[in-house]
């Protein structure tokens, strides 16, 4: 049986590996089959194909029907992806009530100990970070939204803001919510979504700027995230951030939004 290597990557989404894949297919092609036949026409070692046959039959994808020689029967694919589907979402809400426990156990504070010890060894120029990818850098952006106590000063772009309403809105909200100053700097061109502006205007301070627009954000004077990349011009996957915790740099860039802000 010949099948597209390309057909056979894309069942992986179903967390089949390759000899997985390729007796599951023999088998629809089928509909019925022994072991043996299995093997032959899908070019699986029959030495593995009764152990991935078994792990197919643990994962649903067929059934072993009673008698001899021992046969095995599909189940169709709609049904699988249902099957896969609710596994799926078990494991998740297994591995969410496993986390929620650690965040309650004595294992974090524990881990939050040694944490807290060991910042105090680092040295201040080593507190530094660099992230490729938009994801990585807006899940670190999202660590630092957590830690602000007093300000968080972001200037943005429009896209940026759309971004930011989409990601971190209800976090810089509940930020606003504990007490913390936000504030937003966005491009003075006219081309910000008005909708988005006015949900943010109703927690922070939102101000245009007229000029070229960079990508940072600032908490509590203490920590910035900088966007080396112009987000107009690059795919996500290749924008670039740097964060930093080091006081010098920290005092041009505050001073750097300050002046933009008051003009």
């Amino acid at each position: 049986m010949i099948v597209q290597k390309d057909f056979l990557n894309k069942l992986k989404d179903f967390g089949l590996n390759s000899y997985e894949s390729k007796l599951w297919i023999a088998l629809l092609s089928r509909g019925v089959s022994t072991a043996g036949e299995l093997s032959d026409i899908s070019n699986v070692p029959r030495s593995r194909a009764y152990d991935v046959l078994e792990s197919l039959e643990k994962k649903g994808f067929i059934i072993v029907k009673v008698g001899k020689p021992i046969k095995y029967l599909a189940v169709t694919p709609g049904e699988v992806i249902e099957r896969v589907k609710r596994k799926v979402i078990e494991e998740a809400d297994q591995r969410n009530k496993i986390l929620s426990n650690l965040r309650e156990s004595e294992v974090l504070e524990e881990l939050n100990t040694l944490h807290t010890e060991g910042i105090k060894l680092i040295d201040p120029t080593d507190k530094s970070g660099a992230f490729r990818g938009r994801e990585k850098a807006y899940d670190h952006l999202l660590s630092m939204i957590k830690r602000a106590k007093k300000n968080i000063s972001i200037m943005t772009t429009n896209e940026g803001l759309e971004r930011k309403s989409e990601i971190l809105f209800q976090h810089l909200k509940k930020a606003a919510k504990n007490g913390v100053v936000v504030r937003m700097a966005i491009p003075a061109d006219g081309s910000a979504n008005k909708d988005i502006v006015s949900s943010f205007s109703k927690f922070a301070k939102i101000k245009q700027q007229n000029g070229k627009t960079a990508r940072f954000c600032i908490i509590d004077s203490d920590e910035i995230l900088v966007f080396l990349t112009d987000d107009k011009k690059v795919h996500k996957s290749y924008d670039c951030a740097v964060w930093l915790n080091a006081p010098y740099f920290l005092d041009y860039f505050s001073s750097l939004f300050e002046t933009e802000w008051k003009n």
